[in-house]
């Protein structure tokens, strides 16, 4: 069965995440959980429910590389989250720093495992973990997943309240990047379902603004439920993808390396996942005026946040 690690297991996003997961997981799947502090308490909590997934703990640095040994999915929510006043951009000197070196052991331990990155800026994460991955020369781009799967949540959420419709059952795909900036919701792809001007403008501010949102509201801390929740759903799927099924994702990937089309190298497209991978990366679908208007500065903003991350994988 699937052995599933979650990197920075102990954090806010990491602790509800893995809850999900030992839930979700097929019977027999194991769940590795790393982190550099209280991660065996965690471990021993979640041991206690009464599923059939075995929960191994990881600690320190000295554990990081048995935890990813053999991994078929890495999820790597580590970092600080955003606080109050904070941009994505204001994370990146520390999380670039956390990410660069997990992917460096996931190199050496797992290159063939699916990884989602959930660690902020995704923009810049991303392409980092893609530059570790070609210097250690076992890059794959088709197992490579920025997680922007909070946005697509986010969506059906508010329009489902908006429109009193099943979130669940709406298909919203949210487009670009994964920062208010660069992220563009389709509205007007959405079946059955039609908006006026000022909803639509209405929808798309609270779709790229929710997760200042929650920063606001919580005071101090950032969104850790949707976004575990999110993830979960993200790894449900790569699991079946993992198990010989061929599942429909929204995410941010390598397009240029992957030859698909896109207005920037790095941008958030649906894709078809199997076993092996990205298989097909959809063109950006059919855009009104008023999403088509939004391109521009997403592809400036994210041009500027590939370089970033490109530029310290590189350099460091």
């Amino acid at each position: 069965m699937s052995k599933v690690v979650v990197c920075g297991a102990s954090g806010g996003i990491g602790q509800p995440l893995s809850l999900l997961l030992k839930n979700s997981l097929p019977k027999g799947s194991t769940l590795a959980l790393y982190d550099v502090a209280n991660v065996k308490g965690v471990a021993a909590d979640l041991s206690h429910i009464n599923t059939g997934v075995k929960v191994l703990p990881f600690l320190g640095d000295a554990e990081r590389d048995k935890a990813l040994e053999g991994a078929d999915i890495v999820l790597i929510p580590a970092g600080v989250p955003r606080k109050p006043g904070m941009t994505r951009d204001d994370l990146f000197k520390t999380n670039a720093g956390i990410v660069k070196s997990l992917i460096e052991a996931v190199a050496k331990q797992c290159p063939k495992a699916f990884i989602g990155i959930i660690t902020n800026p995704v923009n810049s994460t991303v392409p980092i973990a893609a530059e570790v991955l070609k210097k250690a020369g076992v890059y794959d781009p088709k197992r490579l997943f920025g997680v922007s799967t909070l946005d697509v949540v986010r969506a059906q959420a508010f329009v489902g309240d908006l429109k009193a419709q099943d979130p669940a059952t709406l298909q919203v795909d949210v487009i670009g990047g994964h920062s208010p900036e660069t992220m563009i919701p389709v509205l007007s792809a959405i079946k059955g379902v039609t908006f006026s001007q000022d909803e639509a403008k209405d929808l798309t501010h609270r779709v790229k603004n929710a997760g200042t949102a929650v920063v606001e509201a919580k005071g101090a801390g950032s969104a850790t439920l949707s976004m575990a929740y999110a993830a979960a759903r993200f790894a449900d799927n790569l699991i079946k993808a993992r198990h010989g099924q061929t599942v429909r994702e929204i995410a941010f990937v390598d397009v240029k390396s992957l030859k698909g089309e896109a207005p920037a190298a790095y941008f958030g497209l649906a894709v078809d996942v199997n076993k092996d991978g990205i298989t097909k990366v959809h063109p950006v679908p059919k855009l009104n005026e008023f999403e088509q208007s939004q391109i521009g500065e997403a592809v400036k903003a994210l041009e500027g946040n590939i370089k970033t991350g490109e530029t310290f994988a590189k350099s460091s």
